[in-house]
Formats: C-alpha cells, structure tokens, sequence
C-alpha cells in the first residue's frame, strides 16, 4: 500500500472507463492482510483507519462485514475490537469494485490508492478527527488559540483531567493548559460543575470540551513562512497518560474583500493558484508522499501559491505538503450532487452518503492551515434547476456546523445571477469557472460579492511541439464543446505556443491579463497544474492524457511556465521558444518571457535581430526569424546593463544520454524516489529538441524503477516498463529505494547513444 492496479494495465480502446478515463480499466479487486495482535492489546480500542479506496469498497475482519463505503476519495475507519482474536491470527479482507464504468471524468485510479493504518487506544481517547483548533491574532504580541476536544469512552470520568501543550517549530513550549473532565452522570451536582474551568458538554458517550490559550509574540503562517506550531492533547488519569493526539495548527488572519479581494495578515496577495487531479503520473494514483512534494516543488518555483483539489477530497498527505509549503487550498467535496454526469457516477449515493461524506471531510480537514476555503461542488448540473438552491443551502449549513471560520463556495461554469446555486445565499464566495471576459464587470453582475476564480484558463498545449506562423493567432479548440472535433494536428499534438485552448475557456495571457489588472479579483485556480492522465481534450483515441497542464505529466514544464514565472516570482526570468531546428529559410517566431529587464536583444549567429520591449499589457515580445543554423541568443537588459542572457542552438543528430536526479540522496523507508531525467544530446551537448529514441533504464542496488514517461499525451508505452521512448528530446524514469541503505546506480542505454549513469545514496532512517 498504497496501490493503483488500473495504472499497471495496458492502455486499452475498449476499455468501458474511455479515454476519459485515461483508457485504463477498472474492474475488480480483493485484498487480504493476515496480523497477530499480542495478548497484552487485549482492552484496548483497535480500529482500521483507510485514507482512500477507489471504490464501493467493503471490508470484513475474520468473516464478520465491518462495512461499505461506496465514495472512493473519502477516509474512514472501522472499530476492530469486537472480532480480534489475540495471541493468534486475523484475516483482513477488503473488496474493491471499481467495475461500474464510466463513473468518472477523468483518471480514478482503482484499489486502495493511500495508505491505511492500525489505530491502537484505550478505552478513553481523543475521538477520531477529535480537535478542532481556531487562532486569532488579537495583536502584533500574542495570539489566541482555540482547541476543542472530542473524547470518546464510556464509564465515570470523575478526576480525569486534558492537558495540552502548545510547541513551536523547535519544539519549545509556548503555552499549556490543563481541564478537568467532568462525566455528567446522575451524580452530578451544580456545585461539581462550577469547578469545571471549561466548557463541556456531553453526548451519548461523548464528551466536547474547550480550552483557551494564548500565544506571546506569534510567527504566523503565510505564504513564504509556513510556520506550524502543534497542539499535543493528553487525556490523563492522575500521572498515567490515556491517550495523546499531536495536532500541527498555523496562525493566520485571512479575510476576503469585496473591494481589495484576498487578504491574508493584513496583507493583500493575489491566490495564484492551479487545479490538480489526484494523479501522479507514471505512478496512477497511488499516493507518495515525495512524488507529491515534488509536484507542489516545480509549481512553487513557478510562483504558484494556491491548489484546488479537483474535484474530490484530496489525500491527507497533500494537505500536510500544503501546510509545509506554504499553498493556499480550496478543499472540494464534491464533483455532482443528485444530478449525474455518468450513469455510475456518485449520483448513486448521493441520498445515503453525501451528509456523512461531506462532514468527514469537514472534521478530517478543518486544521489545516492551507485550507482557506470549503467548494462544495465543481460544475453542478442543479445550478440549472430549482434544487440547487436548496441542496446548496444544507450543503453549506453542513459546512458551517463544523467549520465556521472558513467561506463556502462552488465552482460555477455558468457565473450568472440567475444561477440556483448562487440564488441560495449559501455561498461566501462567488465561484467563476472561465468566463473572464465577464471578470471586469463582476461588481456590477454581483454587487456586494467577493469573487474568486475557481477553474480558469484550460490552454492546451504538448511540450516542445511548435505550428509556427501565425503564433499569435488565438484557436479555439474544439470549436465548441458538443460538436466532435475534425480539425487540428494529424499527429494529434498541440502547439506550445500560448495561442490554443478549449471554447470555453481561455489562453493563459487572456485570463492573467483580467486577473492581474482588478484587485476585487481575489485570484484563480488554473486548469491545471500538470497534465493528467484522462481527458484529452479535444482529441479522441489513441489521446489518453489531457493537454491542459502547464507541465506536463512527465513533470518537464512547457513554455507557458516561464510566463508564470516571470509574472509570480521575483527570480530574473528570460526564456526564449521555439527551439532552433527548422528547414532553412522557414520562418519562425520567437517568443521571449521576461522580467526585471526594460528590453530583450536577440542575436542570430552574432547579428543583433533587434530590441523588443513589452508595451501596455503584453506578457511577451516577439520576433519573426527566417532559420539558419547556428545560435540564437537572447539578452535582456535593465537601465542599459545585463539581467541574463539565454541562448539555444542548432542540435545535430543524436549522440549521447545526460542523466540527473532530482534528489542524490533518498531515505531507506521503501517509499521514497529520486526523479531521474534523461536528456538526449548531440555531440556538442545540445539537446536534440525532436529525439525520440527509446531508452532502457537498469538499476543496481536497492532500488527499484515505478515508473517511467516522457509526457506524450499519446504514448502507448506502459509507465511500468523499464523502458520508454523519449519525447521531445527528454524521458524519465522513477526509482523507488528499498528499505536498506547503500549506494545505487541507474544507468540508461540506447541503440547508437553513449550510455549514462547517475549515483544516489540510500541512507538509513
């Protein structure tokens, strides 16, 4: 665990899942765990906590059903302790059933895709999900913090007393606590409850109790410092410990305004934010904590600041990388109420399950500082029909019930006042998918509303594919959404220039220039992120992944990236496209993104083409080449003197493999990678910008290959095998480490290349 089955299945165009899906079937699946609980557990509470199972899952332990859950992105858990045997064995077995097909809209992935945990506690302890921390600052020198506790337990529990511990990041003390429980039996008097210093209140078996502290001189989460304090609880019967629960928490006072848009600290930022599916590429869904970590790196380098978590509950370890990295969440419940979008879609249990799925989110998620922000659905079909408003109005009071420090919103794709769901009330935010050219006018259409880009942009774009001439002129692809697509490149790929994207949507310059330009607009999730597999709009079979990612899935950054970049980062940014192989005389436009600069000079083997400035609201400036061979180079300057200077050349035919590793040292827990990229070079070492020779990835020592791809939205190559063709001149290959320490070596061969390798250290934990 965790584990993807559909991702080690061949692409297939039969599959039922289509290449909405990703052309992956689902099917099928059992799992079984054997484990032998000591003698000594016995009395104690033993549970089963799953993260996510895609999906209907159902699970038994020693023959007696324990239960079903149908939604595949939600976590849950299941109380063992009436079926354990000790001292002997138990027999886990979980059924999956991912056969119903299509039930989703892009890439589910199947089987139990995050990781799954043996839970051990008293008879008393902190209830799952059992804190609830608020902050607030209440000046520049301290802080308020609110921790309230759910236990669970049965008996009296007359003199228990919580105790909780407030640390900082270097793990010093910086406040405690201390409450005594009272059980409300029917012994209790007033008198004993006047000596209660905090509030309780008891249900069932259940008590809810509040503790207050206070925080001198606080460091507050934001943006660029993260910073995480942790509250550890402790349930204590005289000087034994019960149960403790550590909880990681961050300060921070966020607001959104109808004038200024988003505030966070008393300081307006724009949410630069980007919309990911829960794929990680070559590796399915089955979640990592690295591959993840490495997805928020590359978009954090861009200057993104802000995930959406299309369209579903995201992975617990994601939000924990949010909170680490300093990213602004919006936490998505849901992708369709009771109106369908798939014949086996979560329409199908809507009724029974959505009110419990959407409080566990809520109660799974509320402490973590990144989430800024609750969507209780993405695109809903009810906007359309009076039910809306009244779903969206117990979806939000179910959120608010749980969580009132945080707005509410959905992702509207038709952002008009006439919308059911905004018609509710229920939402905190308006929520627009696309439709910027209405952005500018949002304070007349929804005056008193705060608005927020929830899904823009959807470009299209293949890394390192060019149609050269007119760069600038806009295509919409498909035409329109509901009538099939003939047009197009025969090799079904799309030009990296920003000039392509849907009907509906938008190229990247379009919706940043009206984002940018307007501070009532408080920031957009871009669609997407990275590319992910399903979806390959506007393209059918053999397309499998979608074209929409500023990065591809591979994790190589299309040009559209260094726009980003250059408009969200502070770094000095030049970076000139298309590469320079071409038949002579053909006529190529260059683009250049940049900053920090007041013009750019582009030279042609030594003769100055020119200097380009950007004027008005442009993102880039351009020139148009007839090719010769040679080198281009680009110079950008500010008040006359040098910023950078970038240059590509000419590549010969190719020569040579180049391998790096994003990591050369990787911990010995059998989960953690090292991403390796193979680039394919001339003789000169230039990177040969059309190469596509297929390369054989070995490894030696203890480590193994999980994955390998080279971004091709097309490529009918398993991301399993040990091989794979590059694409544009560049391939990658995943390697996991075992759980022994030592050295490992990759090396990548090729018919007619010089081989590489590349070293990484496996150290022990």
């Amino acid at each position: 665990m965790p584990h993807d089955w559909s991702v080690e299945l061949p692409f297939d165009s039969t599959s039922p899942t289509g290449t909405g899906g990703g052309a992956l079937r689902g099917g099928m699946g059992w799992y079984t765990k054997e484990f032998i609980l000591p003698v000594t557990d016995k009395g104690k509470e033993i549970s089963l906590y799953f993260e996510g199972v895609y999906c209907k899952s159902t699970v038994w332990l020693n023959g007696h059903l324990l239960g079903y859950r149908p939604n595949g992105y939600i976590s849950f858990g299941y109380d063992l302790s009436p079926y354990l045997n000790y001292g002997t064995k138990n027999m886990i077995v979980v059924k999956v059933n991912n056969n119903e097909q299509p039930n989703s809209r892009w890439y589910s992935g199947s089987g139990i895709y995050r990781n799954v945990w043996l839970q051990k506690t008293g008879k008393v302890s902190v209830a799952d999900w059992g804190t609830f921390i608020t902050t607030k600052t209440l000046n520049e020198s301290s802080a308020a913090v609110k921790i309230k506790t759910t236990i669970k337990g049965g008996g009296k529990l007359m003199g228990y007393t919580i105790k909780v511990n407030l640390y900082n990041a270097q793990g010093q003390s910086v406040s405690t606590d201390e409450s005594l429980i009272l059980h409300r039996d029917k012994n209790t008097t007033a008198a004993n409850e006047a000596t209660v210093k905090k509030s309780i209140q008891e249900i069932d078996k259940v008590e809810v109790f509040t503790n207050s502290l206070l925080i001198k001189n606080p460091r507050l989460w934001n943006i660029d410092d993260p910073y995480l304090y942790k509250a550890v609880v402790k349930i204590m019967n005289g000087d034994r410990v019960l149960d403790e629960c550590t909880t990681s928490f961050g300060i921070r006072d966020f607001e959104f305004d109808v004038n200024k848009g988003f505030i966070l600290n008393g300081k307006r930022i724009k949410i630069n934010g980007v919309c990911n599916h829960h794929d990680l590429g070559s590796l399915g869904t089955a979640f990592n904590y690295r591959a993840a970590e490495r997805q928020l790196e590359i978009l954090k380098a861009m200057g993104c600041n802000g995930i959406r978590t299309s369209h579903n509950p995201p992975a617990p370890g994601l939000l924990d990388l949010c909170d680490k990295m300093g990213f602004i969440v919006m936490d998505e419940a849901f992708d369709m109420w009771k109106m369908r979008k798939n014949p086996f879609d979560y329409h199908l249990d809507w009724d029974q399950w959505h009110k419990k799925d959407l409080q566990d989110l809520v109660l799974r998620d509320r402490n973590h500082p990144s989430v800024f922000m609750w969507s209780i659905g993405n695109e809903i079909p009810e906007q359309w029909n009076s039910s809306g408003i009244s779903l969206a109005k117990e979806l939000a009071d179910i959120v608010k019930a749980l969580d009132p420090t945080r707005p509410v919103t959905s992702a509207l794709n038709d952002p008009q006042p006439n919308n059911k769901i905004y018609q509710s009330d229920a939402l905190d935010l308006v929520g627009f998918n696309y439709h910027h050219q209405d952005f500018a006018a949002f304070p007349k259409n929804f005056p008193g509303q705060k608005f927020i880009g929830t899904e823009t942009v959807s470009a299209l774009a293949t890394r390192g594919q060019y149609d050269l001439i007119p760069s600038d002129s806009i295509r919409r692809w498909p035409v329109r959404w509901d009538i099939p697509f003939n047009a197009g490149n025969k090799d079904l790929t799309v030009s990296a220039y920003d000039n392509v994207s849907t009907p509906w949507g938008s190229t990247h310059e379009e919706t940043w220039k009206e984002i940018k330009k307007y501070d009532f607009l408080a920031g957009q999730y871009i669609w997407t992120g990275f590319d992910y597999i399903g979806e390959p709009t506007p393209y059918p079979w053999p397309a499998r992944s979608s074209y929409f990612g500023i990065i591809d899935l591979a994790g190589f950054p299309k040009d559209v990236y260094y726009m980003y970049q250059s408009e969200w980062t502070n770094q000095n940014v030049l970076h000139i496209f298309p590469h320079w192989n071409w038949k002579p005389g053909t006529a190529v436009d260059i683009w250049a993104y940049y900053n920090n600069a007041d013009e750019v000079e582009l030279f042609l083997n030594g003769k100055s083409l020119g200097v380009k400035s950007k004027s008005g609201d442009e993102l880039h400036v351009k020139w148009r080449v007839p090719f010769v061979a040679g080198s281009l180079k680009a110079i950008s300057r500010k008040d006359g003197k040098i910023v950078l200077i970038t240059e590509t050349k000419t590549a010969g035919a190719p020569a040579k493999i180049i391998l790096s590793a994003d990591r050369n040292q990787v911990k010995a827990d059998g989960n953690d990678l090292s991403f390796i990229t193979a680039k394919v070079e001339d003789v000169n070492g230039v990177l040969v910008p059309d190469a596509a020779n297929l390369i054989q990835f070995s490894v030696t020592g203890n480590a193994v290959i999980v994955g390998t791809d080279n971004g091709c939205q097309t490529s009918m190559e398993s991301f399993k095998a040990t091989s794979h063709k590059a694409f544009n001149g560049l391939c990658l290959a995943v390697i996991q480490a075992g759980v022994k320490a030592g050295a490992i070596t990759i090396t990548a061969t090729s018919k007619g290349l010089s081989p590489a390798s590349v070293k990484i250290s496996v150290n022990g934990q």
